[in-house]
Order: C-alpha cells, then structure tokens, then sequence
C-alpha cells in the first residue's frame, strides 16, 4: 500500500512539474506570438502609409512638396476616408497639413514620437495618439526626405481596429493541443509512475534482505524503461556477489598474512627462547642466533610493508579520481636509473647485465613513489627468482587508440622462466610457485601484485607471458603525459 501510494505521488510530481513546464512555455509562446502578429499588422499598416508618403514625393518631386496649391491638389486627388497628411520641417513646425489650412495654429510638433523616430531613423510611426487640433485618435506615420517630413495619419475607426488587432485562432488551437498533450502526458507519468513502484518494491525487499524471485522480473515491461530496471536489479546482483568477494578476499588475505607472518614470529621466538634458556651458550653460536633473529625480523618488516602499500593502493582504487587529479608528469628512464643505483649490488652478485631502451624524453602521468615501487619489484622479483638469468630487458613503446595515447613497457628476463599454468596467478596475494624456495629467499609473495595494483591506479592494465627464448616478461601500459 505504501509503496502503491509513493508511486502516485511520484506520477503526480512528475505529471504537474513536466505539465507546468508546458504550460508556462505554452503561455509565453502564445503571448509572444500574439504580440509579433500585432506588430505584424502594424507594420503592414506602417507600411501602406509609407507607400503613401513615397508616391506623393515621386509625384510631386521633393522640391515641390512645400507648394500649397499641388500640395493640396494632389491629397484630393487620392482622397482617402479620413486620411490627414501633413508637411512638417526638421524643426518641427506644420508647413502644410490637409485638415487644416491655418498651420500657424497648429503646435510644434518636433517632440511627437513619430517625428522623433522619421528624424533619427527614416520613418516611424505612433499608435492611438489623439489629435490636438481634431480631437481624433489616429495612427500616425511619418517619412523624412531631406529637410521635410511627410506625415499621414489614418483614424481609429473600428475596421481599423479590428485590422491591426491579431487573430486569436491559434489560441485555440494552443488550447485543444495542450489538452492532447496532458491526455498523453498523464498516461506517459502514470507508466513511468508503475516502473518506479516495480523497482521501490525491489529495493524494499533488497533493504529487508528478503528472497527476491523472479516475479518482479517478469512484471517489467519490455521497452527502454524495463531495460533499465533490469539493469538495475542486474547491478544489484553484481554488487551484491562483489561485496561476497570482497569479504571472501579480506578473509583469505588475513588468512594468508597470519600464516606468513607465524613462521618468521616463530623462528624469532624460538631463537630468543634458546638464547635465554642457555647463558652458557658459546658466542659464536649466540650470534648466529642473533643473526637469524635480524634476517627474520627484517622478512617481517618487509611484509607489514609491503601489506601497508597493497591497504594503500586498494584506498586509491576506491578514490581513483580524485587520486590522479594530483598526478604529476614522471620521466620513467629517470626512476629506472634510479632503481638500478638501488639494486646494483644484488645485480652484480648474481651476474644479470641491464639493457634499458627508453628515450630520455618518456614521461608518464602519475605518482612518482607508487611508479618507483612498479619498476622496483620487477627488478627486485627478477634479481630473486630468475634463476639462470644473466640480461634484464626494459623497453618502451609509444600507443595510440581512440585519441588517447600511452606507453607500453616490457620488462624480461632470460632466466629458466616459468610454467603456462603459473602465469594467469602470478599477480595474485601471497601467490607462490616454490613455497619452499620463495620463503628461503625472503620473498613475502606481495611483490606482482603491488605492481599489478599501483599500474591499476594509473587505469593501466599489467599481464605476465613467457619470454621468447626462455624467461618471463611482465608486460604493463601507463598513460602519456
């Protein structure tokens, strides 16, 4: 009932907000056009006395038009019911008008608005204005020729004001369209109204955490709208078994760092406890121990880190917006070179020759730490678990699809490699080939994929193929600066 309630709520805000928009439009498109087929009317008007004014001075000339006698003959000659014509100079003053003879008793009439107008622009006009001298309301056009302006005048009779009136048959057209679209308009509302109460039903019962059947489905409509709100209850489901991922990938995580973290604390504590249940024990021997303590203590320390970095590349990837409005433009050969001054001992001790084929001018828009931690975990990764490997390779290339451009990096080594069924896992957390091997090197498993997350944030994609030849490559895109 609540929901059936809500829905009629939203059709009738809906139907009285898109009705009101139209009708407002409707109300001022039909003031509008009553007003421009007024004007229209008078301009028509406007212009038939104008043609007036213009034969009179072809027929008389312009330097006739003062003389009293034409004049006067050729206004009875095109006599027209009630039309006054005047005469008047750029002062103002009545030369000759055909109502009345006697001019000096008639006003200045330089300040009357169609004089104004014929004096600044050519010609104008003045409507409804009641005569001084005849007490009639006339319409009123005037026309300048040089130092002289024709003035005719027609009464205000009522054919006259029904002509210059407009015609009022679109307003009922405007009507019985506007009552069309309401009809088509409330039944438009009223289905978007029902498609509105479908998906309220849905999420009440999503919010209640009740079992949703495939009803609802079945009830949507097939159109644009019921396409929509299956997409929605589409999203929802996918939303919903995200969310179960995410908690079945925080369980698993927090299951792998304990197990990860239990086997250095428990060398560490089995070592401090030999140590301090034998105060006898030989120095040499207590050293080892010591010793052991440390390299164990840094495998955790490592991993904490490297477990902060991956916490910390998951918060970006949930604000990756706002995230890269803060990148800044990085030039890779630079932070390459620096990776390599940072590892060149382990390079030199296991015999691996670097080659870098990057131009000096590549820059990449980002963040420099997280793209240091990307080419740093390569090469750290490589350095660890190559075996047999004596050249790491690093290339560029430049891409461009759709308008947008990036580059595309490969970094390779020639070492033993590793098998097709380990590539598709090998970003995966805490993923392992050598269990055995990988702990004995202190690797904490974390490495690929800090380096899959940090490419990620930068909205570049990583994968890992086999090196032609022997060997793995890890292959990575970054966007152009």
């Amino acid at each position: 009932m609540a929901t059936s309630l809500r829905s009629k709520s939203f059709q009738k805000n809906l139907l009285m907000s898109i009705g009101g928009i139209y009708i407002l439009f409707a109300a001022c498109f039909s003031v509008y056009q009553y007003q421009r087929e007024k004007d229209y009317k008078i301009d028509i008007m406007h212009s038939r006395l104008q043609m007036y004014n213009y034969e009179m001075v072809q027929s008389l000339g312009e330097d006739s038009l003062s003389n009293e006698r034409l004049f006067y003959g050729y206004v009875h000659r095109h006599n027209m019911e009630g039309l006054r014509v005047s005469i008047i100079d750029k002062a103002g003053k009545v030369l000759l008008d055909s109502y009345d003879t006697n001019t000096d008793s008639l006003s200045n009439h330089l300040l009357r608005t169609e004089i104004q107008h014929a004096l600044q622009e050519g010609n104008g006009y003045d409507i409804k204005r009641t005569s001084e001298s005849t007490h009639e309301t006339y319409f009123y056009s005037a026309t300048r020729f040089h130092d002289l302006i024709v003035r005719t005048a027609v009464p205000y009779s009522a054919e006259l004001t029904r002509s210059l009136q407009a015609d009022n048959t679109y307003l009922y057209f405007a009507l019985i369209l506007t009552l069309l679209l309401g009809t088509v308009l409330f039944w438009s509302t009223r289905r978007i109204g029902s498609h509105i109460g479908y998906l309220r039903e849905f999420a009440v019962k999503a919010e209640k955490g009740e079992e949703l059947d495939h009803e609802l489905e079945r009830r949507l409509p097939d159109d644009e709208l019921g396409d929509i709100s299956h997409t929605i209850i589409m999203l929802y489901w996918k939303l919903r078994h995200s969310e179960e991922d995410k908690i079945r990938l925080k369980r698993q995580l927090t299951q792998n760092a304990a197990h990860e973290l239990k086997t250095p604390a428990a060398s560490i504590h089995g070592y401090l406890e030999s140590i301090l249940e034998n105060p006898d024990m030989p120095e040499e021997k207590r050293r080892h121990f010591l010793e052991r303590c440390y390299t164990q203590s840094e495998r955790m320390t490592k991993l904490l880190l490297d477990m902060s970095a991956l916490t910390k590349l998951d918060e970006l990837e949930e604000d990756r917006h706002t995230h890269r409005q803060e990148f800044r433009p990085v030039n890779i050969l630079a932070v390459i070179q620096n990776v390599l001054d940072d590892t060149a001992l382990q390079l030199q001790e296991r015999h691996i020759q670097t080659e870098i084929h990057v131009k000096h001018d590549v820059e990449v828009s980002g963040d420099q730490s997280l793209i240091y931690s990307i080419f740093r975990n390569l090469i750290d990764n490589a350095i660890a678990y190559a075996t047999g490997a004596t050249r790491l390779r690093i290339t560029c290339t430049e891409l461009s699809s759709k308008g947008l451009h990036s580059y595309e990096f490969l970094v390779s080594d020639n070492g033993t490699g590793v098998s097709p069924e380990h590539l598709s896992h090998l970003f995966e957390r805490f993923y392992r080939i050598d269990k055995g091997r990988s702990r004995k090197l202190g690797g904490t498993g974390l490495g690929l994929a800090i380096v899959k997350n940090a490419v990620a944030a930068h909205g570049g994609t990583a994968t890992a193929s086999t090196t032609p030849g022997g060997g793995l490559t890890i292959r990575f895109t970054l966007s152009r600066f």
